[in-house]
């Protein structure tokens, strides 16, 4: 890459279009080079680098605009746009994010780490140039994955009817995370089988035209024949019924044939959808052959601790063999959430429904109401966009859906858009809601093993790995574990795993008792009745922002009831983490063991 000397977008454009491929090359052995020591998503950005090069080629940025959506696929991106020395800092503190900041950079002109958001965002983008009358171009690139949420479709439905020149790139590689499902997806296989068309037509026009003296009149037959044609192989025009111009698809990693087409659509004054077709993890044998599992990878350092997300898939498997009730849901996300194996094992009960979160939560909603059993496997940073669903499908109705709610607390690594320290407060304030954290493997299992016969809506939430196992006490709905008594006025009282070890490790130098809230709703009003005693000294502790969370929820009920305690919250506080190391975010936010000692020190 150095040798390139890319500091900006201008860099690219002195190259000659035949050196393109060249460049994309030494891009790509950055990335692989980078995210094998780092960690990072991988598959999708090896397969967006000749995309993304055609792109910074024809546009001018960061006039012109580049959306990406999520941005997972964004590393070609940032390594063009002047970041290809401090490259080797993604996602290590102080590094690059492995997301578009625009805090970053002019050039990432938009924050992103959900999926389908890029539509509404160019939209937004074009309509604010149409208000002060400025002429940029404004380019939205989108995965066929994004198309299966939702929100996507509210956008697409307003850009038709908007009619701004707004350049829609379709990215597709047949993959979200997991393989793609849905409507959407069959229908851009058949767009895709159209290539074969598309070449087709192009080799008898070649052949058609050294036919001396009837090459020009028979290539005006075939055009005239050319609307038919692909009207029987393009059956059912989704886009352009909705107002958006159709071209595609085409080779995503032939960049003459990329910078040709965006040429073209340049200075359309009216939307376009650009329809390429790219390999995920191209470039990269093991990420092509197996782009699911290529799509995230770990850093060389990553810890090999236990997954929650292994506890729940084995118990799911087993309790579909012996209850007919029993049903999966995922976002695509099915390798990360642990339900590939049930996927396998138990086909007619598992349904991915896409990158479709919103529809999920009601979608369980119903399936409870009709007598099944529903279990939704979701990343922590994605039940956000299922907020109202929660409420207005699922808690209003009392539903007895299960939310296994993973990666939730601090996330490190991917930093801002994906940290999970938000759940407990916007699940702690639903009626009807349960909120259950397991400390580790064995008390995640014994709570699956309780949501079976639970009637009601019940959340469990857990990060993405545990440290050991131990011991437990059975399970009793609102009832909290002391795990270790002490003669000492101090009681910490610790929601999930990650705060009850640092309590653990503190109180081998600090006279404490240790209580396992295992429920965060309902509280344990009954232990907690019995410590609000003066004198006493009361810590809570939870990986979750303080605002509506678990510390302040047992502070509302002492007060309630009148509060003779002395209690201090350890929580995140009332601001975006952007930290990239798990250890480094829970200190910062007062969660390790020296905060803990210290505090109890200064209430004794």
């Amino acid at each position: 890459m150095d040798d390139l000397k890319i500091k900006s977008p201008q860099d690219i454009k002195r190259f000659d279009i035949s050196e393109l491929s060249e460049v994309a090359d030494s891009i790509r052995e950055k990335i692989i080079a980078t995210v094998e020591n780092n960690g990072g998503h991988l598959s999708s950005n090896l397969g967006a680098v000749e995309l993304t090069v055609a792109l910074h080629y024809v546009f001018d940025c960061p006039d012109d605009r580049i959306v990406f959506d999520v941005g997972h696929q964004s590393y070609a991106h940032k390594i063009i746009t002047g970041r290809a020395d401090n490259f080797d800092g993604l996602r290590k503190n102080g590094g690059i994010s492995g997301f578009p900041r625009p805090d970053e950079s002019e050039y990432d002109v938009f924050t992103a780490g959900h999926a389908s958001t890029s539509l509404s965002v160019a939209l937004g983008f074009a309509e604010a140039d149409r208000q002060k009358g400025e002429k940029r171009r404004t380019v939205a690139v989108i995965g066929d994955g994004a198309l299966t949420g939702g929100m996507a479709y509210e956008a697409l439905n307003a850009i038709g009817s908007e009619k701004l020149p707004v350049i829609i790139v379709l990215n597709d590689n047949e993959m979200s995370i997991s393989k793609n499902v849905g409507a959407m997806s069959k229908y851009l296989t058949r767009l895709r089988a159209s290539k074969k068309y598309s070449r087709l037509k192009s080799e008898i026009r070649r052949a058609v035209s050294i036919i001396p003296l009837f090459g020009d009149g028979a290539i005006h037959a075939l055009e005239k024949g050319k609307a038919l044609l692909k009207r029987i192989v393009l059956s059912g025009k989704v886009f352009e019924g909705m107002g958006i111009t159709y071209c595609g698809p085409f080779d995503g990693h032939n960049i003459g044939e990329l910078v040709d087409v965006f040429s073209q659509m340049k200075n359309k004054d009216a939307p376009v959808l650009v329809h390429v077709i790219t390999d995920k993890g191209h470039g990269l044998r093991s990420a092509k052959v197996d782009p699911a599992h290529s799509h995230g990878i770990s850093s060389v350092n990553a810890s090999d601790s236990a997954l929650y997300s292994d506890v729940l898939g084995k118990f799911l498997i087993k309790a579909a063999d012996s209850d007919g009730r029993i049903m999966a849901v995922t976002a695509a996300m099915s390798i990360g959430t642990g339900l590939e194996e049930f996927a396998l094992t138990h086909p007619e009960k598992f349904k991915d429904v896409g990158i479709a979160e919103e529809h999920a939560v009601t979608y369980c909603a119903a399936l409870a109401a009709g007598g099944m059993k529903p279990y939704f496997a979701v990343y922590s940073t994605f039940l956000q966009r299922g907020f109202d669903q929660l409420i207005h499908d699922v808690c209003i109705g009392n539903y007895p859906v299960t939310l296994c709610i993973d990666r939730a607390g601090v996330v490190g690594s991917d930093g801002v858009t994906h940290q999970g320290v938000f759940d407990l407060s916007y699940l702690l304030l639903m009626p009807n809601m349960t909120v259950m954290c397991p400390t580790d493997g064995a008390e995640l299992e014994a709570m699956l093993e309780f949501s079976v016969g639970f009637g009601a809506p019940l959340a469990i939430r857990y990060p993405k790995s545990y440290a050991y196992t131990r011991d437990h006490a059975p399970i009793e709905y609102g009832k909290w574990e002391t795990v270790k008594k002490s003669q000492s006025n101090v009681y910490v009282l610790c929601s999930g795993g990650r705060t009850l070890d640092i309590a653990e490790k503190a109180s081998k130098t600090r006279n404490m008792s240790i209580v396992n809230c295992r429920f965060a709703k309902p509280l344990d009003t009954e232990f907690l009745k019995s410590i609000n005693k003066r004198g006493n000294i009361v810590v809570t502790m939870e990986d979750n922002v303080s605002r509506g969370g678990f510390g302040e929820s047992v502070l509302a009920y002492l007060n309630g009831i009148g509060n003779n305690v002395e209690c201090r919250i350890i929580a995140h506080k009332d601001e975006f983490i952007d930290d990239r190391d798990v250890d480094s975010s829970l200190a910062e936010s007062g969660l390790a063991v020296e905060n803990l000692t210290k505090l109890i020190k200064s209430l004794e």
